[in-house]
């Protein structure tokens, strides 16, 4: 893939280092293309430390993706959003993100492989910006390149709903407690005094059923946060029989990833895109008043709050 960019009136003079790092291009994607192929400006080869002037363009090629053991699979795949350094998929319950020991196939990584493989690109690497629970549903952003990988994970911002167990009485709320590994477990978390800061902001959408239906922001992204912050305040979320929840409605965690807001380096503004409720967590909400269909795409124009 070659990149192009265009040098404007305020970076007129600039160091090609220096202009490069102002298009955020990191300093080892900068050595790593040295040795590949160079940078060139205006179709000449061009050094990091000469000048660059308006209008010019400088191009390189982003260096080949480095050997991946993941097995591609031609697997189902729900995509939200994609553009040219960006993929969004609404990954389903169930599914894991990442092959592990126990899921060595079937994951959204080698569903990625796959989809790359049939159009035609057969050393596709897997990067997710963001990772979720084999048992939560909705949004996993994918960057597509080693360039628009760095650039997502700075600057996503990810919301979450949640119904809880019980009904929570403020409107709106911030669980700011450190969560560790529990003892004698290499998978539970718990809240814990010598674990990691961890702040999980949340705001009550609705309530019925002996339930509360949850906006939930994590600040931090700790594993199992928001499972362990509402087990911690005693509303463990409905399904979620490791940090005590009840699967009488639900069989999982009722947690699903619902709006992603970030900044694509194919666009300059800001992209947002939502997913709606996977059909579990949508039964669930309409079993305890809380949900309706109102037709339409997305999260914005399908939640209903009663």
């Amino acid at each position: 893939m070659m990149l192009t960019f265009t040098v404007t009136a305020q970076e007129n003079g600039m160091m090609l280092r220096d202009f490069l790092r102002s298009r955020r291009v990191s300093s080892s994607l900068m050595r790593t293309v040295k040795r590949s192929g160079g940078f060139f400006c205006g179709g000449q080869p061009i050094r990091a430390d000469q000048r660059v002037e308006q209008g010019q363009t400088v191009q390189f090629a982003l260096p080949p993706e480095p050997p991946t053991d993941v097995v591609p699979q031609q697997l189902p795949v729900s995509i939200a959003y994609e553009d040219e350094h960006t993929i969004v998929f609404n990954k389903p319950a169930g599914q894991t993100v990442h092959p592990t020991r126990g899921y060595a196939d079937g994951t959204l990584a080698n569903a990625y492989c796959g989809l790359m493989q049939k159009r035609g690109e057969k050393n596709a690497v897997f990067r997710p910006v963001n990772r979720i629970d084999k048992g939560t549903s909705g949004l996993v952003l994918c960057a597509k390149n080693v360039y628009s990988a760095s650039i997502l994970a700075q600057n996503v911002q990810k919301v979450y709903y949640a119904a809880a167990q019980g009904e929570l009485e403020a409107e709106n709320g911030v669980i700011d407690t450190p969560i560790a590994l529990a003892h004698g477990s290499i998978i539970e978390r718990c809240v814990c005094g010598q674990g990691q800061p961890s702040r999980t902001e949340y705001t009550v959408l609705a309530k019925g059923g002996g339930h509360t239906l949850l906006r939930v922001v994590p600040v931090t992204g700790r594993t199992h946060q928001i499972r362990v912050h509402f087990a911690s305040i005693g509303h463990p979320l409905a399904g979620d029989d490791m940090y005590g929840g009840s699967t009488q409605l639900i069989e999982r965690p009722a947690l699903h990833c619902g709006q992603m807001t970030f900044r694509s380096p194919a666009y300059p503004a800001e992209q947002q895109v939502c997913a709606s409720f996977a059909h579990d967590m949508e039964t669930l909400l309409f079993q305890c008043g809380m949900y309706r269909k109102n037709g339409g795409n997305g999260m914005a124009s399908e939640l209903q709050i009663l």
